[in-house]
């Protein structure tokens, strides 16, 4: 073979390959790119926490119903003014107090829930929005007569047999908070936070609370506890973080 046509092959061979790999290139699909968008709500999270030396706590005598002294090892005392030894108080509501009326809110769809367990309210502490539904039911074999009195609202009193059915309710207008105990059994006792807009949470047994989704702007929020009073403080959300709001409350 001639070196001029060892040269035509060559060149034929190079042309397959680099056509080759551009037909390769045409048929592989576009890697989208992996950025994420940015969310368009962020959350509001802090701690509850009390500095002092906090009140004793009130005990409860259940001897007068045997069916709740039996349901609960003495002793036994009341949630209201509950501080953990590092500080930190458990069943502080904090909500956005205002900030929120420029949207358009609906109440969720999923009920909140007050169950009567060993002849206590739990939560002691319960949020819902105007219009959301709040199912008030009792695990107890012995009888509850719950009672809510508000201010703003109308007031409520209705009897719950072992197994009876749930107390379904709604309220009409917000209110911080609303006061429930039991007629049957005078240590029960609850509050009930009922807001303009969904944008709230309680405290948790550490003290700790997380308000997620919640649009950009400008709020003010409120905190408030049972025994310590109440609190609030302005807070700037920007999309897709999260803003620190830490509560400290003294003796009053």
């Amino acid at each position: 073979m001639t070196a001029k046509k060892m040269f035509a092959v060559a060149s034929l061979l190079v042309a397959i390959c680099l056509c080759g790999a551009a037909w390769e290139r045409a048929a592989a699909p576009r890697v989208p790119s992996a950025r994420p968008e940015s969310p368009a709500v962020g959350e509001i999270s802090g701690r509850i926490t009390f500095e002092g030396e906090p009140p004793p706590l009130q005990e409860v005598d259940m001897s007068k119903d045997p069916v709740c002294a039996a349901a609960n090892k003495p002793p036994v005392y009341l949630e209201d003014g509950k501080v953990n030894r590092d500080g930190t108080v458990p069943n502080a509501f904090v909500y956005i107090q205002a900030g929120a009326e420029k949207f358009s809110l609906t109440p969720p769809k999923k009920p909140a829930e007050l169950n009567q367990v060993r002849c206590v309210y739990k939560p002691h502490v319960v949020g819902v929005m105007v219009g959301q539904e709040l199912d008030i039911v009792s695990s107890d074999p012995t009888t509850h007569n719950v009672r809510v009195t508000p201010h703003l609202n109308p007031e409520w009193n209705h009897s719950q047999p072992p197994g009876g059915a749930p107390l379904k309710k709604k309220f009409a207008h917000p209110e911080i908070m609303i006061f429930a105990d039991c007629n049957q059994h005078p240590w029960m006792e609850a509050y009930i936070g009922v807001t303009s807009n969904p944008f709230f949470a309680v405290s948790g047994d550490d003290g700790k609370f997380v308000i997620q989704g919640v649009p950009p702007g400008q709020f003010t929020l409120g905190a408030w506890t049972a025994t310590f009073g109440t609190q609030e403080r302005k807070v700037t959300v920007e999309p897709g973080q999260t803003v620190k709001a830490d509560f400290v409350f003294k003796k009053p």
